[in-house]
């Protein structure tokens, strides 16, 4: 034993304790104990990731309304849209987004009807009569809803310069600019990962 560190006696002699170890343990039980509140401070929110692949008119919805409905619930969402799915952030073609007629086994009407020319545009007026008529928003009003709520609503960079689009063609407030690698971090983070 230390000269220096005395041994402190309890309990009139029975246990006796070196100073110096008593100091490094209560330093590691403050060490410990706020390694466990770092931990207990983390963000504990949910987090979504959403993959939206396809731009038809009828596809731009269950993207746009799980984000913004997840949002106000207060979890984290990022909505990575690439390839066709980048035309729904794209403010002009997001305005002539289409539903398409042929292969929806949903559709009413055989797929050889479903192939006449103007058939994706009846289909598609048929669907916006019905959204309007019902009060359902649009694409648009989704769009800003979602991004007041603080969606991260990302377009994908590969596919801006695949579709030969410039980044001022987004909804502003849009995240360009964004890889694959960003997307799958967020993906490997999340609570909840979803291709659309």
């Amino acid at each position: 034993m230390s000269t220096d560190n005395p041994p402190t006696s309890i309990d009139d002699g029975e246990v006796e304790f070196d100073a110096a170890e008593v100091q490094a343990l209560r330093e590691r039980v403050e060490e410990l104990e706020e390694s466990v509140a770092d931990i207990d401070d983390g963000d504990d929110r949910k987090k979504m990731t959403i993959v939206a692949t396809q731009g038809s008119f009828d596809m731009a919805y269950p993207p746009l309304i799980l984000a913004s409905t997840a949002a106000a619930f207060g979890w984290e969402v990022v909505v990575f849209h690439t390839f066709w799915g980048l035309d729904i952030l794209h403010e002009e073609k997001s305005k002539d987004l289409k539903l398409s007629a042929v292969g929806n086994p949903n559709m009413p009407v055989p797929n050889a009807v479903a192939a006449l020319p103007g058939m994706d545009t009846m289909a598609t007026k048929m669907m916006q009569k019905k959204i309007d008529d019902n009060g359902t928003a649009t694409i648009e009003e989704l769009i800003d809803l979602s991004l007041e709520s603080g969606v991260d609503l990302q377009a994908c960079q590969m596919t801006i310069e695949l579709m030969d689009y410039d980044e001022d063609d987004f909804y502003d407030g849009v995240t360009t600019g964004v890889g694959a690698a960003t997307a799958l971090q967020h993906m490997s983070e999340s609570d909840i990962q979803l291709l659309v």
